[in-house]
């Protein structure tokens, strides 16, 4: 009986992670994200993160990230994807190769959080490193957007 009841539960479970991110306007899939974002003509936000440990992360979670004037301006602008290097989380082999990939590129040095925008050909557009607790989405925003 237990064996009958644990499958559906995990099927449940995935499900309803996988819609929860999609829902978030989050993905960790950096391929679709680029065919999307060329499909809308939206650069590509790409957040660094440690999201299980990274204080610093999880502060610019939920001070920026998670607040309806941040998710305002990205539903306009940008195509949201979370290169996340977890502790305790798991993820598959697949996330784990293409976050190293990206990583590599796009943050050579650098600590937990970086942020940066691409346009959808990978070309760099702006880079925020760190986080300062308080600093709040609307000047988060200000900071990260391109010197013209």
């Amino acid at each position: 009986m237990k064996t009958i009841f644990t499958l559906p539960v995990a099927l449940l479970i995935a499900c309803a992670s996988a819609h929860a991110a999609s829902a978030s306007g989050w993905t960790d899939d950096y391929a679709k994200a680029v065919e999307k974002a060329k499909a809308e003509k939206k650069n590509i936000l790409l957040d660094f993160t440690g999201s299980d440990w990274c204080g610093f992360c999880i502060a610019l979670d939920n001070e920026v990230f998670d607040t309806s004037k941040f998710k305002s301006w990205a539903r306009q602008n940008a195509v949201l994807v979370k290169v996340d290097f977890p502790h305790g989380k798991k993820l598959s082999d697949k996330v784990k190769a293409q976050n190293a990939e990206l990583k590599e590129k796009f943050m050579k040095s650098g600590g937990f959080p970086t942020v940066v925008i691409i346009d959808p050909d990978g070309k760099e557009i702006a880079r925020k490193r760190g986080y300062r607790p308080g600093t709040g989405p609307a000047a988060y925003l200000k900071e990260l957007a391109p010197a013209k």
